[in-house]
């Protein structure tokens, strides 16, 4: 339900210009690729020349609409915390992931937008932990 809402509220966000936001691009695109996946809105949302920075890879779009074309079983994506800065067009998005292990994956993906559309990805992930030494989870979900 909560992705259904995020959709939507993509969709009908009002715009401080003519142009969509980075912010706004970046949840539209994560949200096609992972969470009510969308091969045909990657084309739309991404750059054909996307670079990849995470080493398991390539640049492109082909690994993307795979995501999308054929997600994995028990797959999820949610949403956390989003950082943007629109002057430099990036975007952070704080996530936590299950299916791609035993363990739910907790993690960042940083964004940059070029021309309306997603340009370039990094990440970094690592298995969710319970028991923190300071006591405070390493997810809470987007309010």
């Amino acid at each position: 339900m909560k992705q259904l809402f995020l959709a939507a509220a993509v969709m009908l966000a009002p715009f401080a210009t003519q142009a969509e936001s980075a912010r706004d691009i970046v949840i539209a695109g994560v949200t096609a690729v992972f969470i009510e996946p969308d091969v045909t809105a990657i084309d739309r949302l991404f750059r054909e020349d996307y670079i990849q920075h995470n080493p398991n890879f390539p640049n492109g779009l082909d690994t993307l609409r795979g995501f999308a074309s054929a997600p994995a079983e028990g797959f999820t994506y949610e949403i956390g915390k989003i950082i943007a800065d629109e002057d430099a067009q990036l975007v952070a998005v704080h996530f936590r992931a299950t299916g791609w292990g035993p363990d739910p994956m907790v993690g960042v993906d940083i964004f940059r937008v070029e021309d309306g559309q997603i340009a370039e990805h990094w990440d970094v992930m690592q298995a969710e932990v319970q028991d923190t030494a300071s006591g405070n989870p390493m997810w809470t979900p987007a309010q």
